[in-house]
């Protein structure tokens, strides 16, 4: 993927919070979040717990449509997690971004259709840098693609996602283990979806 589209920047405002966090601060601009202790998602798989309380920020996101969600990269805990998060039921969602585990930040996805997956890959070099996630959703998938500052995007996961499904998109924030996450939200957009998958 080459050239990403242009995008709209959405405003904090438009969003709706699935859980409202601790503590939310904003400039107009960029959005600082603290999460509650706790907040997770994940549901049954190897674990056996069911968590639904992640603190999300959601717009809907049409059946052909891009999202983008940045934020800076600069939490270091044991599960701090933050990214984009798509609610399509309580059984049924996606999350994407950047979780610090077993000593690395870990950029990621879990996928949710009645238990979760999960997959991580380490990347360490995007630690104190701006990342961004990217949700391009066509036809019967989204592709979720990330960066690190003006880096070119790398693909993270393609998921299957019926075209008729209702979505909503938009930042996200968990703390599973530990209080005082806060993280710094610096944009939200929306824009046309990717013309290739490569």
């Amino acid at each position: 993927m080459e050239q990403v589209p242009q995008t709209t920047v959405v405003p904090w405002a438009d969003g709706l919070w699935t859980r409202k966090p601790l503590a939310i601060n904003g400039d107009g601009e960029h959005l600082q979040v603290t999460a509650e202790e706790g907040s997770d998602a994940w549901r049954h798989t190897s674990y056996g717990f069911v968590h639904d309380n992640p603190h999300a920020l959601l717009a809907p996101f049409g059946t052909q449509g891009a999202v983008e969600v940045s934020f800076v990269l600069d939490y270091d805990q044991q599960f701090d997690q933050a990214g984009m998060y798509l609610a399509i039921s309580d059984e049924h969602w996606i999350k994407a971004g950047v979780e610090y585990c077993d000593g690395f930040p870990q950029l990621g996805a879990v996928v949710t259709n009645g238990k979760s997956d999960w997959s991580v890959a380490r990347v360490p070099e995007w630690f104190g840098r701006t990342v961004t996630i990217r949700a391009s959703r066509a036809g019967d998938a989204v592709t979720f693609r990330a960066r690190a500052d003006d880096e070119p995007f790398r693909l993270v996961r393609l998921v299957p996602l019926e075209p008729d499904l209702a979505v909503h998109a938009g930042p996200m924030i968990c703390a599973p283990t530990r209080a005082g996450l806060t993280v710094r939200f610096t944009r939200w957009a929306v824009g046309a979806p990717d013309a290739d998958l490569h």
